[in-house]
């Protein structure tokens, strides 16, 4: 093992790129870190544009090339956060130069390619290379520790898992058609895009696997202006209009490979949801609660206590023995939305110096990905119960 700084390329920038740059930046100094990290160069289509983003946040230099800058020798580490379109051609490309990776949800734009890239990793592990995803809501402590609370069976066997990430930035119909909307650039929409962090939370807080779904998807509006200029989830409309190519909305239910049934719902249409991702894992002695928007509190009820004192109790994970949180703040301080892009570095620097494989793993990307192809299969086959082809549930979120 080297002490040499790990050298970092982030390939793509926008709303992702300014997260994960806040955590390449934040991780190495707020947390005792095993290795050094350099921000050494970022990656966009037009190198005026990277070399703006460079500046603003922090890297050491910038290019509009990725190929050169995957092959160089100056570089240990991968960062992809392009459209689903580019994942499969960047990361396999990282791999076969011999870097670490880490590459945003959902791992790909199809089954096809996700089985590509997990088998890849594979073979790259047993050189050295890791290769993470990037569901950066697993570290959010809250979630973290609902994840340990379950594994230690405080609700006992699970019954009931309802999973719902609910936005309304499309409820305006003018809103333009941005590359979000596109299937040739998305892989999906709501499905893939927000559904896919859902299906991960679910499989990572309970440990299971989704073995079988029943779906429907639905386009609400199927034409939009076309996009003159945007960024993140923000745009202007120019002349013109096109056909919207992905859903909006996705509604599915899914059998776990512990017996429990699961409700998941997907939808950029909810009016007056920002960014509403909730999950509640109902068992036989209790049950658990998370909301994304006051996602420093968990809820716990505990079914075994005296009757005169059940009801849901908020816990406020800001303690120092809390996940992650031995880096931060005294209690009550609360943390933010770009607190989990630090802690997704630290848990990748920690791997890489290890040699440890992080979670979650290509594998496990694949895992999220064959349930989103199953729920598409199953609306076309008028909401059929469809096998995802994932019968093991164990072990999906390693240990913290």
């Amino acid at each position: 093992m080297t002490d040499a700084p790990l050298r970092v390329a982030l390939i793509g920038h926008g709303f992702m790129g300014a997260a994960h740059s806040v955590g390449w930046r934040q991780a190495p100094r707020m947390f005792d870190l095993p290795r050094a990290v350099d921000m050494a160069m970022v990656v966009g289509r037009r190198a005026d544009a990277a070399a703006e983003a460079a500046t603003r946040w922090g890297w050491r230099g910038a290019s509009g090339d990725w190929r050169s800058v995957v092959r160089s020798d100056e570089i240990d580490v991968v960062d992809i956060v392009t459209p689903g379109d580019s994942h499969a051609e960047i990361a396999l490309a990282a791999l076969d130069a011999g870097k670490h990776v880490l590459c945003e949800k959902p791992l790909a734009n199809s089954r096809r390619e996700a089985e590509m890239m997990a088998a890849v990793a594979d073979r790259a592990r047993e050189r050295g290379q890791i290769a993470m995803v990037g569901f950066t809501y697993r570290r959010v402590p809250a979630v973290t520790h609902m994840r340990d609370l379950i594994a230690e069976g405080v609700v006992g066997q699970i019954a009931h898992v309802r999973a719902a990430y609910r936005q309304d930035w499309l409820v305006d119909r003018d809103m333009p058609l941005a590359w979000r909307l596109q299937r040739e650039h998305a892989g999906s929409g709501a499905l893939g895009d927000i559904g896919a962090h859902i299906v991960d939370m679910v499989q990572f807080v309970t440990g299971q696997a989704v073995t079988a779904v029943s779906g429907t998807l639905e386009t609400i509006v199927a034409r939009r202006p076309l996009q003159a200029a945007g960024s993140g989830l923000q745009g202007t409309a120019g002349e013109g209009y096109g056909d919207v190519t992905v859903d909006d909305a996705a509604l599915f239910t899914g059998r776990l490979s512990g017996g429990a049934l699961a409700s998941f719902e997907a939808t950029r249409f909810a009016t007056g949801r920002k960014n509403g991702l909730e999950i509640e894992v109902s068992g036989e002695r209790g049950a658990l609660r998370f909301a994304l928007e006051d996602l420093n509190v968990l809820e716990y009820y505990d079914r075994t206590a005296p009757e005169d004192r059940q009801g849901f109790t908020r816990i406020l994970v800001t303690e120092g023995a809390h996940p992650y949180l031995s880096g931060w703040w005294p209690p009550g301080h609360m943390l933010g939305y770009e607190h989990g892009f630090t802690h997704q570095v630290v848990d990748l620097v920690e791997a890489i110096a290890s040699g440890t494989s992080p979670h979650p793993t290509f594998a496990e990307g694949l895992s999220v990905q064959r349930v989103l192809d199953a729920v598409e299969r199953s609306d076309h086959d008028g909401s059929r119960w469809t096998s995802t082809g994932d019968e093991a549930g164990d072990d999906r979120g390693g240990e913290r």
